[in-house]
C-alpha cells in the first residue's frame, strides 16, 4: 500500500509538472519542431555537422518547413520527427535550449560518443513515446532527472560514461504491483556504467520484470545486491564489476543468465552454487575478490562457457576434479587461488581454448602431453606451482603459442629443442626451475620473441651465438643464476632493441665484447659475479651506469665506475688515435611551437636538396669539389659568419645539449627560418625546461609534473602525432618518438621535436627503410621487417606514455603488459612513486584510461594498434573515465570486419541476447 501511495504521488507530481509545461506552451505559443531545433543549433558552438540545419527559402509564407532532410533527423510518412540520431559526430554544447516538449513523436534519441556537457534536463520526460535513449560517453553531469519515470515505453536507456552523480531514485522503477503507470516498465536494457552514481541499489530494481541487460559496473554502489533482483526473470546479462557490493547467494537462481560479471568488488564467502544451474552461462567473471570455498559444482558441467575469470581469490578444490570439458571455452583464468591436484588431460578436449592460466596455485605432477597438442592454445601460464618432471619435446606442437610461462616450478631435465619450433612465441619464461644442460641453439629461431628468461636454473655450457639472432628481443634477456661458462658472444651486440640484459651469477670469462656498446636501447645491464676481466666499455649504458653492483665480483674488470680498479691504458681507436666525436650540428624542431621570440634554438644541418636544388646549383656555377660548410655558397639575410658571431665560434658557453648525431647551441637570432642554397638553417623557439626525459630524471622537477599535467603532456603528444599522420599531405612519420624528443616550454607545454629522421609516408605501401630511431622505444616489427608504418609511431607513443606515468622508462614492464590481460594491470602499481597517489576520482579514471590506451598501443601486431587520430579524439573528448574505451579503440582498427562487440571478451554474439547499439562497431549501424 505504501508503495502504491508513493507511486501515485510520484505520478501526480509528474503529471502536474507536465501540465505546467503544457500551459507554458499555450501561453507562449506553439513551437514547431523546426523552430526548436534551429533555436538549439543557435545556442551551440559552430560545428560543421549541423550545416544542413537551415530553413530553405520559400515563396509561400504559409508553407511549414520540416527538418526531415537534416542530418540526424528522421521523420515518418506524416513528416513528424521520430528519430534524432547524432551519435559519433563530436557534437558539442548543452541541452539548455532544446525544448523537448516540441517533439511529441520521437521513438529514438541517440547522442552517444559526443562532447555534450551540462545536466540532463527535466523536460526530457516529455518524450513520452521514446523507445530508445542513449546519452552515453559524453560529459553530462548532475543527477538523473526524475522525469525519466515517464519513459514507460523505453526499451533501452544508456547514460554510461558521464559525470552523472547521485543515487538511483526508487521512483524511477515500477512499484511491483503490475499496475504501475510510471517508471521504467518496459525497459529491457538499463546501462549506467562508469558514472559517479553510488549509494545502495534500490530494491525496486527487481520490479523491472522485462529487464534483459543490467550494466552498472565501474561505479560507487555499496551494500548488498537486492535479493529482489531474482525477480527479473528474463535477466540475461548482469554486469556489476568494480563497485563495493556484496552478492546474495540466490543470484544463482537467475536461470536465464548468460553473462555475470562480479569482478573487483568486496565479495566474500562462496561463489553462488547454482551460478550455471540451467547451463546457459557464457561469460563469468568473479576475479579480484575474496571468494573462498570450493568451485561451484554447477560450473563443472556448464558446457556453454565461453570465458571464465576467477583469478585472485582464495578458492579451494582440485583442478583435476572440479572442472569438466567445455567445447566453446576460449579463455580460462584460475590463477592465484588455492587450487590443488594435477593438471587433467581433459583440458585438451576444450578444443577452442586459447588462454589457460592456472599460475599461483598448488598444482603438482607433470604437464600432460595432451595439453601440448592443443593447436589453438596461444597463452599458457603454469607458473608458481609445484609441477615436476621434464618438459616434453612435444611442446613444439603448440603452433599458436605466443606466451609460455612455466617459471617457479620444479621442472627438471634439459630445455627441449622443440621450443625453437614455436614460431609465434613472444614471451618465454622458464626461470626458477631445476633445468640443466645447455641452452639449445634452436632458441635462436624464435624470431618474434620479445622476452626470454632462463634464470635461476642449473643450465651449463656456453651461450649459443644464435641468441644474437633474436632481433625482436626487447624487454628482457635474463640468463642469470646458472652455470654458464665461456665468453660473452659478440653476436649479442645485434640485439639492438634489448632494454634489460642480465648475465650475472655465472662463470662467464674473457672481456666484455665491444659489440655490446651497439646495444643503444639498454637501460639495465648486470654482469656481476662472473670471471670477466679487462676494461669496461665506455659507451652508452657502460658510460652512464653508476652502479658498482652491476659489474662487481668479477676476475679483473677495470674502469671508471666507482668500485672498479682504474685501467692502466686508455681505449684507442684503430691506428692508435683516441676516439673523438665529430662536431656535427643537427636540426632540433618543435612541432606546434609559435616560432616567435628572439631567444632561439639554432640547428644547422647541411644536406643536398632534391632535384630542384641540384638544378639551381648547376645553373649558378660549374661543378667543383665543394665543402658543404663553405661560406661562399651562402646567400641571404644570415650568413655563416653571423652564426659564428652569434655563438662566438661555437663556444661551449652556448652549448646546451647533444643528440645522437651532434651538438646543439643556443643563440639570439633575428629571424625564424631560412633555406639558403645547399644549406638549411632552422631556428625555433627555445624550450626553457629542456626535454621531458630530463624533467622526469630530476626528482625536484618531476614533482612539478603532477597527474593532471602529465595527462596534458600525453594529450599534447597525441595531438602532434595525429596532425602528422592525418592532417599532413602526404602523412609524415616521425620515427623517433621518445622522452628526449619531447621538449617542455616554460609553462610545461609539451612539444614534439627532432625531425632529423622523419619521412613522408608513401601511400603505395613501399615504405622500406633501414632501422632508425631510439632503441627502447621502437616497434618490435622493425627487428624483422624493413617496412615502416605510422603504427611504429603509435608503439613508440605507448612507451612514452608509460614512461610519463611511471616517471622512468618502463623496461621489462613492457613484456608484462603484453602478456597480462588488460584487466590484470593495476594502474596504482605503475604510477611514479615520487608523486602522491591521485585523490580525485576524475584523475583516477583518466589515468586508468591512459593505461588502457597504452596497452592498445603496445600490441605486438601493428594492425591491432589504434590510429593516432582515434587516440587523440578519445583524449581530447575528456572521457577518461571509461575503462572499456581502450578495448573499443583496439577493435576500431582490428575487429570492425568481424562485427565485434564493444565489450571485448564478452563471448560470441548469441541469438538469445537482444541486440543493442553498443554491442557492435559504430560503422555497423544500430
Amino acid at each position: 500500500m505504501a508503495n502504491q501511495f508513493r507511486n501515485y504521488g510520484a505520478f501526480a507530481v509528474s503529471a502536474a509538472w507536465m501540465l505546467l509545461i503544457a500551459l507554458c506552451k499555450i501561453t507562449a505559443g506553439s513551437t514547431t519542431e523546426t523552430e526548436s531545433l534551429l533555436r538549439w543549433k543557435q545556442s551551440l558552438p559552430d560545428q560543421s555537422i549541423l550545416q544542413s540545419w537551415v530553413t530553405p527559402a520559400t515563396n509561400n509564407p504559409s508553407t511549414t518547413q520540416r527538418p526531415c532532410g537534416w542530418r540526424g533527423i528522421t521523420c515518418d510518412t506524416a513528416d513528424n520527427v521520430i528519430e534524432i540520431n547524432l551519435a559519433y559526430t563530436g557534437l558539442k554544447g548543452t541541452f539548455k535550449n532544446l525544448d523537448f516538449s516540441s517533439f511529441p513523436n520521437p521513438l529514438r534519441l541517440d547522442l552517444k560518443y559526443n562532447q555534450l556537457k551540462g545536466s540532463i534536463p527535466e523536460n526530457i520526460g516529455m518524450l513520452s513515446k521514446l523507445r530508445y535513449l542513449d546519452l552515453s560517453t559524453n560529459s553530462l553531469n548532475g543527477t538523473l532527472p526524475l522525469s525519466l519515470a515517464n519513459f514507460t515505453q523505453v526499451l533501452e536507456l544508456d547514460v554510461s560514461r558521464n559525470n552523472v552523480t547521485g543515487e538511483l531514485d526508487p521512483r524511477l522503477f515500477p512499484d511491483g504491483t503490475g499496475q504501475s503507470k510510471t517508471g521504467l516498465i518496459s525497459i529491457k536494457n538499463f546501462l549506467s556504467q562508469n558514472t559517479k552514481i553510488g549509494g545502495r541499489i534500490p530494491n525496486e530494481i527487481g520490479n523491472m520484470r522485462s529487464l534483459v541487460l543490467l550494466a552498472i559496473d565501474f561505479n560507487s554502489f555499496h551494500g548488498p545486491i537486492p535479493p529482489a533482483i531474482v525477480n527479473c526473470s528474463q535477466l540475461s546479462v548482469l554486469r556489476i564489476s568494480q563497485n563495493q557490493l556484496s552478492v546474495p547467494q540466490g543470484i544463482g537462481n537467475l536461470s536465464t543468465l548468460t553473462t555475470l560479471h562480479l569482478a573487483e568488488n568486496k565479495f566474500t564467502g562462496q561463489l553462488p552454487p547454482q551460478v550455471c544451474r540451467r547451463g546457459k552461462l557464457v561469460n563469468f567473471s568473479a576475479a579480484y575478490n575474496s571468494f573462498t570455498g570450493p568451485i561451484p559444482v554447477s560450473l563443472r558441467n556448464c558446457q556453454s562457457l565461453y570465458r571464465v575469470r576467477l583469478e585472485y581469490n582464495q578458492l579451494t578444490g582440485y583442478i583435476d576434479q572440479d572442472f569438466g570439458v567445455y567445447p566453446n571455452l576460449t579463455y580460462m583464468d584460475l590463477s592465484y587461488n588455492k587450487l590443488q591436484g594435477q593438471l587433467s588431460p581433459n583440458w585438451s578436449q576444450s578444443k577452442e581454448l586459447s588462454f589457460l592460466s592456472v599460475g599461483g596455485n598448488m598444482i603438482v605432477g607433470r604437464i600432460p602431453h595432451e595439453i601440448l597438442q592443443m593447436k589453438k592454445l596461444g597463452k599458457l601460464d603454469l607458473s608458481s606451482n609445484q609441477l615436476s618432471g621434464e618438459i616434453s619435446i612435444e611442446i613444439g606442437n603448440l603452433s599458436s603459442m605466443s606466451i609460455l610461462r612455466l617459471n617457479d616450478n620444479k621442472l627438471s631435465g634439459k630445455i627441449p629443442a622443440g621450443i625453437g619450433l614455436l614460431s609465434n612465441l613472444q614471451s618465454l619464461d622458464i626461470s626458477m626451475n631445476m633445468l640443466s644442460g645447455p641452452i639449445p641453439y634452436q632458441l635462436g629461431d624464435l624470431s618474434k620473441l620479445l622476452s626470454l628468461n632462463l634464470s635461476q636454473n642449473f643450465i651449463n655450457g656456453t651461450i649459443p651465438d644464435q641468441i644474437g639472432n633474436l632481433f625482436a628481443l626487447q624487454s628482457l634477456l635474463d640468463l642469470s643464476y646458472n652455470s654458464l661458462s665461456g665468453e660473452i658472444p659478440t653476436q649479442l651486440g645485434k640485439l639492438t632493441n634489448l632494454i634489460s640484459l642480465n648475465l650475472s651469477h655465472n662463470y662467464l670469462s674473457g672481456s666484455i665484447p665491444s659489440s655490446l656498446s651497439h646495444m643503444l636501447s639498454l637501460s639495465s645491464i648486470n654482469l656481476s659475479y662472473n670471471l670477466l676481466e679487462g676494461p669496461l666499455l665506455e659507451d652508452n649504458i657502460f658510460n652512464s651506469s653508476q652502479l658498482e653492483a652491476d659489474f662487481s665480483n668479477n676476475k679483473g674488470l677495470c674502469g671508471k665506475i666507482q668500485g672498479l680498479q682504474p685501467c692502466k691504458t686508455s681505449i684507442t681507436a684503430p691506428g692508435g688515435k683516441d676516439k673523438k666525436p665529430k662536431p656535427v650540428i643537427i636540426i632540433v624542431a618543435s612541432l606546434g611551437s609559435a616560432f616567435l621570440g628572439s631567444l632561439m634554438l639554432v640547428g644547422i644541418f647541411a644536406f643536398l636538396l632534391e632535384r630542384k636544388a641540384r638544378f639551381i646549383l648547376k645553373e649558378q656555377e660549374p661543378t667543383t669539389n665543394r665543402d658543404p660548410f663553405s661560406v661562399r655558397y651562402f646567400n641571404g639575410k644570415i650568413l655563416y659568419e653571423d652564426i659564428l658571431e652569434a655563438t662566438k665560434n661555437f663556444d661551449d658557453m652556448y652549448f646546451i645539449g647533444e643528440g645522437a648525431s651532434g651538438k646543439v647551441y643556443k643563440a639570439e637570432m633575428p629571424a625564424p627560418w631560412f633555406l639558403l642554397g645547399m644549406h638549411v638553417f632552422l631556428v625555433y623557439d627555445f624550450m626553457e625546461r629542456g626535454s621531458l626525459a630530463d624533467m622526469l630524471r630530476n626528482d625536484k622537477e618531476a614533482l612539478e609534473l603532477d597527474w593532471p599535467k602529465r595527462v596534458e603532456i600525453v594529450q599534447g603528444v597525441a595531438r602532434a602525432l595525429s596532425y602528422l599522420h592525418h592532417d599532413c599531405v602526404p602523412p609524415i612519420l616521425h620515427r623517433d618518438i621518445s622522452s628526449k624528443n619531447v621538449l617542455m616550454s616554460a609553462d610545461l607545454e609539451a612539444h614534439v621535436s627532432d625531425f632529423g629522421i622523419a619521412r613522408f609516408l608513401k601511400l603505395d605501401g613501399s615504405n622500406w627503410t633501414t632501422f632508425a630511431g631510439t632503441y627502447g622505444y621502437s616497434a618490435p616489427e622493425l627487428a624483422y621487417t624493413m617496412v615502416v608504418t605510422e603504427k611504429c609511431d603509435v608503439y613508440s607513443f605507448g612507451i612514452l606514455v608509460l614512461e610519463v606515468l611511471m616517471g622512468k622508462h618502463p623496461g621489462d614492464l613492457i613484456s608484462k603488459i603484453q602478456i597480462l590481460a588488460v584487466e590484470s594491470i593495476n594502474v596504482k602499481d605503475v604510477l611514479d612513486p615520487r608523486l602522491p597517489p591521485p585523490v580525485y576520482e576524475k584523475t583516477v579514471h583518466e589515468l586508468q584510461l591512459v593505461m588502457k590506451l597504452v596497452v592498445s598501443c603496445l600490441q605486438a601486431s601493428p594492425q591491432s594498434r589504434p590510429t593516432m587520430r582515434s587516440l587523440y579524439q578519445l583524449l581530447e573528448a575528456d572521457i577518461f573515465r571509461v575503462s572499456t574505451m581502450a578495448s573499443m579503440v583496439l577493435q576500431e582498427t582490428n575487429d570492425h570486419e568481424k562485427g565485434a562487440w564493444y565489450y571485448s571478451h564478452e563471448g560470441p554474439p548469441r541469438s538469445d541476447i537482444p541486440h543493442r547499439g553498443n554491442y557492435r562497431h559504430p560503422q555497423h549501424g544500430k
